[in-house]
This record gives C-alpha cells, structure tokens and sequence, in this order.
C-alpha cells in the first residue's frame, strides 16, 4: 500500500502507511536488529553495524552503507545514525530523537536532529505506521526533503513490507 505524507506547522512530515501484518509483528520488525538489518535503508544500502538496547534511555547505532554498484558515487559510502530511546509503550508506540553521527557514536551537530514518534495502530489484523518526525526548523526540514528523504523512507518501508510478508 502505498505511503501518505503531509506537512504540520512547517517542521513537522507525517508519514503513514498501513501494512498487511499484526502490530506485534510489525513492531518487532523496529525492535529487533536481526529484523532491521534485513530492512532498513533504501534500496541498495546494508546495515553492516546495527547495535539495540531497546529502552527509555538506550541507543540505537547503526551503519547504512551503499552495496549498490548502479548508484554510482553513493556505492561503499557510509551513513552513520544514532538514535536514543525516549518512550516505548510496547506494542503501540516508540519515541526516539535521531541523530547524525560517526562510527563512535559522537553526535555530528552540524546536521538536524529529529524528534520521531512512531505510533503502531491495530487494524483488524493489519497495522497502520504513523512516523511523525518533528524538526528544529523549517529549513531543517526542508533540508531533509531536499535530500530525498520520501524517497529513501518509501523504498525503507518496501522493505519493511518484503520483510513481513516473509513471516507472515
């Protein structure tokens, strides 16, 4: 199915989605880095790094990197993220500020950070994935669209949905 977006006040991007699987196993899929390695990034990139310590106060720290030899100068670049755990209401909601970072951890304060809540809706047996990111800036987010963020989270969640329809 296909991905809604929408612009609130400026600097916050809404994303949802609905996918054919149950909030738990859809949860799970944010929760667990033997599942987000599978799936997280746009197409053509790996998590060779995917460290979890899945709790209020825990980091996520991971490494995209480009596998994709079509994609010309982004092939073997990497793209490092950090992200620490505000809230998890299992299995309805995680709240979590997401960071630029390097391969130690340290926070690259030159890029915008992002307050993203995800929110897992249960719809018969279905999920609906509501991703609200909230920006410091307009310009922050106007930013990120510029680089191609719909694009990058669209192609995430494609694989996000390949990778649920091979447990279902």
């Amino acid at each position: 199915m296909s991905m809604v977006s929408r612009v609130e006040n400026e600097r916050v991007l809404v994303l949802e989605r609905v996918f054919d699987a149950p909030r738990e196993l859809v949860f799970k899929m944010f929760k667990e880095p033997e599942h987000l390695k599978h799936w997280w990034g746009p197409k053509g990139w790996e998590l060779p790094v995917c460290t979890v310590d899945f709790r209020a106060g825990g980091v996520w720290h991971y490494c995209m990197k480009c596998a994709d030899r079509n994609q010309g100068d982004f092939y073997g670049m990497e793209s490092w993220g950090k992200a620490v755990y505000k809230e998890i209401d299992e299995p309805e909601t995680i709240v979590y500020t997401d960071y630029f970072s390097d391969a130690e951890g340290n926070v690259d304060a030159s890029l915008p950070t992002t307050e993203v809540t995800l929110t897992f809706i249960d719809l018969d047996g279905k999920t609906k994935l509501v991703n609200r990111a909230e920006y410091v800036s307009a310009e922050a987010l106007k930013t990120v669209i510029d680089m191609g963020m719909e694009q990058g989270i669209t192609e995430t969640w494609d694989r996000l949905e390949e990778r649920l329809n091979a447990f279902k």
